[in-house]
């Protein structure tokens, strides 16, 4: 009983994730422009890595997210996106901490600085990476 219930929520785990991300990825992917405009308010990196940043980072997403779908290479792809939740939580959270309005560029990208809902996407990527390490350690201890 208690197997089945391990196999149903790493099951969850992986297609919220897997959907997540390819959601995320492909709405980047479709605007690569707005994405890299994101990047620069985020005022963290340089400007050359802008625009390589936006190209690339969607693209990981997508693969990343999908992989996870399908159960195809689940490792590398989960340690993918755990690398990037940590990131972001990293990210969001430096850009909290100095008072920074930014737009984070997630799902839909707007004009709008709201703190309250980037409170909320870092309480959400935390989540997200809890949901991921745990699904880490089952998957090396054999489970999945």
């Amino acid at each position: 009983m208690k197997n089945n219930i391990n196999t149903v929520i790493l099951f969850l785990i992986r297609l919220i994730l897997g959907v997540t991300f390819v959601y995320a990825g492909y709405h980047k992917i479709a605007d690569p422009a707005g994405f890299a405009k994101i990047l620069y308010g985020y005022a963290l990196f340089p400007g050359f890595s802008i625009n390589i940043l936006a190209i690339t980072v969607p693209f990981i997403e997508f693969v990343s997210g999908f992989c996870l779908i399908f159960n195809f290479l689940p490792r590398p792809a989960l340690l993918q996106i755990n690398v990037l939740l940590s990131g972001f939580i990293l990210i969001i959270g430096f850009n909290l901490l100095r008072g920074h309005q930014f737009d984070c560029g997630c799902f839909v990208f707007s004009s709008q600085n709201q703190t309250a809902a980037n409170i909320n996407l870092l309480i959400r990527d935390i989540l997200f990476l809890l949901s991921g390490i745990y699904m880490w350690m089952k998957i090396k201890k054999g489970v999945l």
